[in-house]
């Protein structure tokens, strides 16, 4: 198992978007330093009701930043090079390597690549099961458990389809922080092929039980504070939001679940997510259903006609 993971803080308050859509006041991404070597940065609901996170992991050699949000601008670019610069300035070196790469290829977490695509020293990891498995080196996806090393600071991929064909966790053995994307995070899982992902679940507790995992780190929130009450599809602000971090008991909550609805299509809830078994039209139409009516009560309530939903 090695050494203890190396203590962080999650003393944080994530932006979660204004309540007024004409005052906007988050700014555009949020930067959160859990160590001086590791980066939580969250992009705001002011710019993207996505709100996603991502992660800067800063090792001897070379750093990861593991997805690049959902707006396709630079500005994720000039914060990730100034992290980088102000880490070089007290280890100075020449060639210190970017390596770009995603939880899974959804737009809502590559949008900010073509930034990074003429950065010097800068890899961009492609985003299909063959682009990610010929570049960290799997020989037998998804069960594989693969090394990848950022310099004195190792990190270990497995494959997690169901989500998306090209889903992976990551576990930081420096932090014990471990990477879900959107397969494990307090919100609406949404999953397109069940069985895989239920095989999914089992291997990734599975590989959490043989680690020291500090905090499991999906990329967003959508769940109120509320047990199994969330935030409604397309939802701007959101200040009732519990934790990002989740726990290895958590995931193992979302395993057992994820077995017990396996035969059963549509949305089920509980505490701490929603399961969406499948996202069919008969998923998808009462979710924007539900988006569009409360859009629209949320409009009432700024203009003082109705209360809090």
């Amino acid at each position: 198992m090695g050494s203890e993971p190396a203590s962080g803080s999650l003393d944080v308050r994530w932006i979660h978007g204004s309540p007024e859509r004409r005052r906007r006041t988050d700014p555009p991404w949020q930067v959160h330093r859990y160590g001086d070597d590791t980066v939580i940065m969250r992009q705001s609901k002011d710019v993207t009701f996505e709100a996603p996170f991502t992660f800067l992991l800063l090792g001897d050699e070379r750093a990861l930043l593991l997805d690049t949000g959902a707006v396709d601008d630079d500005l994720l670019r000039r914060t990730v090079d100034e992290l980088v610069a102000d880490w070089l300035t007290s280890r100075p070196r020449s060639g210190y390597q970017l390596v770009v790469a995603h939880t899974h290829g959804h737009g809502d977490h590559v949008a900010g690549d073509a930034s990074f695509a003429d950065r010097p020293d800068t890899v961009v990891v492609g985003r299909s099961v063959q682009d990610v498995q010929e570049f960290f080196g799997f020989t037998a996806w998804p069960d594989q458990v693969v090394e990848y090393d950022l310099g004195g600071r190792a990190l270990r991929l497995v494959g997690i389809p169901g989500h998306h064909a090209a889903s992976v966790a990551l576990h930081d053995e420096r932090t014990g922080l471990l990477f879900t994307g959107d397969s494990v995070y307090p919100g609406r899982i949404y999953v397109a092929d069940f069985p895989a992902f239920v095989d999914s679940m089992n291997r990734l507790v599975e590989f959490a039980e043989a680690r020291a995992v500090t905090h499991v780190l999906g990329c967003h929130i959508e769940m109120t504070r509320e047990p199994g009450r969330d935030y409604y599809f397309g939802c701007r602000y959101q200040p009732e939001e519990p934790p990002l971090q989740m726990t290895v008991g958590q995931l193992r909550t979302l395993r057992d679940a994820a077995v017990s609805v396996a035969d059963r299509p549509g949305p089920h809830r509980f505490d701490d997510f929603v399961l969406y078994n499948g996202m069919g039209v008969g998923t998808q139409i009462p979710l924007a259903a539900r988006g569009l009516v409360c859009r629209a009560m949320d409009v009432l309530r700024r203009r003082g006609r109705t209360s809090q939903i």
